[in-house]
């Protein structure tokens, strides 16, 4: 399959139905961090865009929603994919996004370099979608905060060692800050700003 022919394919069979669907899928994670989804509808972009990281653009991306791609994604099909089925924007100011989506193996850089809001519209940041190879058998966090009745475990594979860090960092803005969904393939967890993150003793 050409890259053309990429770009005009895989996109939701019902797209009003289906967006609607992974939307309150992510409106549930966001209200219970953690929570590990297996995205149904499928979506199929180009790679190296997972399934669920694409039903996520396929479901929030429209024209007035600038998007920025890793290195990797901006060199695939996935630009035209994105506004063959979105009509959304591509920018390289990571400030400018308002959602940004790596491939697995990307290097992390600053939150801060992403839009983080202001104290009056704080919801005006960027959602950065990570890929990472898998979402269970990895170093264990644990994470504490609303939605979260003690403490949830997670073990994602292929988190950079600079997460927390960035992490707290991007916490410590608050209300301000970046919400974070973590894909692999068709599963995602999401991660809210207000979400506190901490490593596991092993």
């Amino acid at each position: 399959m050409g890259p053309k022919t990429e770009a005009l394919t895989g996109g939701f069979a019902d797209p009003v139905f289906h967006a609607q669907s992974v939307f309150k899928m992510l409106m549930d994670g966001m209200a219970r961090p953690g929570m590990i989804q297996t995205v149904q509808p499928e979506a199929a972009p180009p790679a190296p865009l997972g399934s669920a990281a694409g039903a996520i653009a396929l479901t929030l991306c429209d024209h007035d929603t600038p998007v920025w791609l890793s290195q990797g994604l901006a060199k695939s099909a996935v630009p035209e994919w994105l506004g063959f089925h979105t009509g959304a924007p591509l920018t390289t100011e990571k400030a400018e996004a308002r959602f940004a989506f790596t491939e697995a193996g990307t290097t992390l850089c600053p939150f801060s370099l992403f839009a983080s809001g202001t104290q009056e519209y704080p919801d005006r940041s960027t959602t950065l979608v990570i890929e990472l190879s898998a979402l269970e058998g990895g170093r264990r966090l644990a994470l504490m905060g609303p939605g979260i009745q003690s403490v949830t475990e997670i073990a994602p594979v292929g988190l950079q060692e600079t997460f927390l860090r960035l992490w707290t960092e991007n916490r410590g803005l608050f209300p301000r800050g970046i919400d974070i969904v973590l894909t692999s393939g068709n599963r995602l967890l999401c991660l809210p700003r207000t979400t506190k993150i901490t490593a596991m003793e092993i």
